[in-house]
């Protein structure tokens, strides 16, 4: 089985906790800016996340609550219009600097650039948001840390399908064996499996209890290593680095 040739990372909740401190902040000052009596409290965005896409969520709780016998055109009118304001508040709550990366993720971006080992980016969310996010901390010229950037343009078949990671991989010109991808999510684990690739779960806030079974390795933080399950254990206090990575997928490798 060949070594690890990429690293693809999914966004939302990976590279950052932009669920809780972005989208859901944004989506509420939508409805605010639209003069709505509703919001979504945190509870209820974290149930909406079942649902893959934010303009899927919002036909979802519209037409099942406050939009409920309305004709489904205006519904879908109302959603695309909301949604599109949503994004633009995210873009300004990005450009704050108050979405931050995780813990261990600037670092093993670093890392890779040092080996030059490809990464990609393969999320469901759009490039807009990937761009506000991606931009305002890794500069302009963000893309070029990227040999791949797969977002809801590229694959509107939302995760748990593989589409994202299929393109991402024929992209790369790899098979599935030969990447590792990082998660946080139930349907992004799904999907990375489906395309034969190795799975990293790095728990969020919104779910932290997402399974097991079937990743290579899970964990709260790649900026430590403690409370990690995985075939080869990192030490508690240090980051998980790309040499852990590497370990772990070479474990993957002889298992399969």
């Amino acid at each position: 089985m060949p070594g690890l040739r990429a690293l693809l990372w999914d966004v939302d909740g990976t590279l950052a906790e932009t669920e809780r401190d972005g989208h859901l902040v944004a989506f509420n000052a939508a409805f605010a800016g639209h003069g709505l009596p509703w919001r979504w409290s945190e509870q209820r965005y974290g149930e909406l996340l079942a649902i893959a896409g934010g303009r899927e969520r919002l036909l979802h709780d519209l037409a099942g609550g406050p939009c409920a016998g309305r004709p489904p055109a205006e519904v879908e009118a109302l959603a695309r219009a909301l949604h599109h304001e949503k994004n633009e508040h995210y873009a300004r709550i990005a450009a704050t600097g108050t979405l931050p990366l995780r813990a261990g993720v600037a670092d093993l971006f670093n890392d890779c650039r040092a080996a030059a080992l490809a990464m990609a980016i393969v999320t469901t969310t759009s490039g807009a948001n990937i761009e506000a996010l991606l931009g305002r901390h890794l500069g302009r010229d963000w893309r070029g840390s990227f040999a791949s950037v797969i977002g809801a343009e590229e694959a509107p078949v939302k995760k748990p399908d593989p589409q994202a990671y299929h393109l991402a991989l024929a992209a790369l010109g790899i098979d599935g064996a030969e990447a590792l991808a990082i998660e946080d999510s139930p349907a992004g684990v799904a999907a990375a499996r489906a395309a034969g690739i190795p799975v990293v779960l790095q728990r969020s806030h919104y779910f932290p209890a997402t399974p097991a079974t079937g990743t290579l390795a899970s964990g709260p933080s790649l900026g430590d290593g403690a409370g990690w399950m995985a075939p080869v254990a990192p030490t508690a206090g240090a980051r998980i680095d790309l040499d852990v990575l590497r370990r772990w997928h070479g474990a993957a490798a002889v298992a399969g």
